[in-house]
């Protein structure tokens, strides 16, 4: 069962470290400039996750302040979810997710955030982070496939100008892209499935590569 919620609030806190955790992690979108061209951008969104203990379904909440989601932007979110935890072999069953976009007035649009959102989500859920200065932009497919998105190009300038790191590409590309140039130490490296997707965002391997101790 999943239940989608909306509240003008964060519905979590910090205090217990195991069972509560939160990220603040960029995206990379598309916009327009004052001139009305097409432009990057690199903005943040602060993803909180609680592991219950019961398992009554997947709790999703998209807050409306200070900024919010778009419709689209919602079923992306919670198909990246589904599909990255699907991969990883876990049962989200128990997890309450809360995402939020911390800037007044602001709708987050489009589909390219959901891999960054499905892997951050998945980490928290380990006790793990994605890295600092890192990114992806990508959809996730029902076999944890990312998936190609537009505008390549544009988010890689403007990771290149907020000084990020680390871009993570689909290795499929938006046949309307063409081609684009890499920014001077920017790294950026295209991937085909989430568990390549975690390892480079993380520094750990994806959960469902992970072998079990012998019991």
């Amino acid at each position: 069962m999943i239940i989608l919620a909306s509240s003008p609030a964060l519905a979590f806190s910090s205090d217990d470290q195991s069972r509560q955790r939160h990220q603040l992690i960029p995206i990379l979108a598309t916009t327009f400039d004052h001139a009305n061209n097409a432009a990057g951008t690199v903005a943040e969104i602060q993803i909180s996750l609680e592991d219950r203990d019961d398992h009554g379904g997947m709790v999703v909440q998209f807050e409306t302040r200070p900024g919010r989601f778009s419709r689209t932007a919602q079923v992306a979110v919670l198909t990246g979810i589904l599909h990255t935890a699907r991969a990883a072999r876990l049962n989200p069953d128990s997890w309450s997710i809360a995402l939020t976009v911390p800037y007044r007035g602001v709708t987050v649009y489009g589909t390219s955030l959901s891999a960054m959102v499905g892997l951050t989500v998945v980490a928290l859920a380990q006790g793990e982070f994605i890295k600092p200065s890192r990114v992806i932009t990508g959809t996730v497919g029902p076999d944890g496939h990312i998936g190609p998105v537009s505008g390549i190009a544009l988010k890689l300038q403007a990771a290149h100008k907020e000084q990020l790191s680390r871009v993570l590409v689909p290795d499929e590309y938006d046949v309307s892209d063409g081609d684009w140039d890499t920014p001077f130490l920017l790294h950026v490296s295209p991937v085909g499935t989430v568990t390549r997707a975690y390892r480079a965002l993380t520094d750990r391997a994806f959960p469902g590569q992970r072998s079990k101790s012998p019991g």
